[in-house]
Order: C-alpha cells, then sequence, then structure tokens
C-alpha cells in the first residue's frame, strides 16, 4: 500500500493503526517489532492518522476535532503528552509539520510567535520550512528519525540544508551514514 505512512502514527513506543487495519496486517506487525513496542489500533472518523497526528517520542500535536478516546490511547500506546493543535490555520497537522527529539519543521505560514510558542510548549527548536520545491506539507513531503531524513525528489539544496540543521543530521557525520548504507545496503543483497 503506497499510502502506509498517512494512516498510522508512531514512534519508539509505539505504533497507532485505524480501525482499518486487519488482524492479520497486526500480527505481521507484532511479528516485525520489538515487544516493547505497543501497538494499538482505534476507531476514529479521522482514520489516515499521520494526516492529524504529527509526534516525537515526547509529544504529540493533534487535529483539534480528534476523538477524545483517540487521544487517550494516543497517550498511552506512544507515550507521549497531546497538544490539539492548527499550523498557519491549518487542521492537518501530521502533514504540515514534522517532528523529531531533536527538533521540528512546521508549514512555511506558521506566524514566528506560533513558531516561538510551540518551541517551548514541546522543548525542542522549530523551523517553518518547505520540502519538494517549496511545498508546505512537509509532514507529507518527508520521513525523518532523529538519525535520517527522506524526502521527495525535488526538495532543493536549501531545504535539504534546512532539515539537516534543524533536525541535526549533519552533527551525525559520515561514519555513521557510511555504516547505515552498509547495513542498507547487505540488507537488500541478503
Amino acid at each position: 500500500v503506497g499510502i502506509v505512512g498517512r494512516l498510522c502514527v508512531g514512534n519508539k513506543n509505539g505504533l497507532l493503526l485505524p480501525n482499518s487495519a486487519t488482524d492479520k496486517e497486526m500480527q505481521h506487525l507484532r511479528n516485525s517489532l520489538p515487544d516493547s513496542v505497543k501497538i494499538a489500533r482505534v476507531e476514529e472518523r479521522l482514520s489516515a492518522l499521520g494526516n492529524v497526528i504529527a509526534c516525537n517520542d515526547y509529544v504529540a500535536l493533534v487535529h483539534p476535532d480528534l476523538d477524545r478516546e483517540t487521544e487517550e490511547v494516543l497517550a498511552d500506546t506512544l507515550g507521549v503528552e497531546v497538544f490539539r493543535q492548527t499550523l498557519a490555520g491549518q487542521v492537518l497537522v501530521g502533514s504540515y509539520c514534522s517532528l523529531t527529539n531533536q527538533g521540528g519543521i512546521l508549514h512555511p505560514s506558521t506566524p514566528i510567535e506560533d513558531q516561538d510558542e510551540l518551541s517551548s510548549l514541546l522543548q525542542i527548536p522549530l523551523v517553518a520550512g518547505t520540502v519538494n520545491r517549496g511545498s508546505g506539507s512537509v509532514g507529507a513531503g518527508m520521513v525523518v528519525n532523529d538519525w535520517i531524513a527522506f524526502c521527495g525528489q525535488d526538495t532543493t539544496a536549501t531545504e535539504i540544508s534546512l532539515i539537516e540543521s534543524i533536525f541535526k543530521l549533519s552533527d551525525k557525520g559520515p561514519n555513521n551514514i557510511n555504516q547505515m548504507r552498509s547495513v542498507l545496503v547487505e540488507s537488500m543483497t541478503s
């Protein structure tokens, strides 16, 4: 399925799936993840969870209309503090921002006052930015964790520089990248 990243949301603590996830899919995920990672399925009208939730290992921003029950399951499964939020007037916070434990990128129209307020609330540095030659859909246009980021092929050098800077990816050093590349290539050839 090409939209799996938009349907689920997770961090090191857990994975939250929409009610459309089958028992077979849940079991496959359970078998593929460490036992310490919780997996939960929620009955949520806003079922594209990746579009309506943005999180790291400690906090989550959610669509203002997310069900209270989903919010509780999210907090329990992912081990995060949950904040209902909009970004630049947009309710799809998962589509319009991307967060890690190191920092975050917000929709480019997010006012500086909102950026500062959110940065203080989330306790990470935040910046407004774009991916894919000016797209404000930064959450939909990239996948990032504390070690690496993948973004669309139209992402410019300036956008990549901002991504590396705010997420502190260039601090990881070329040795770590070469090691990850070796593991990836080895796993693909096995």
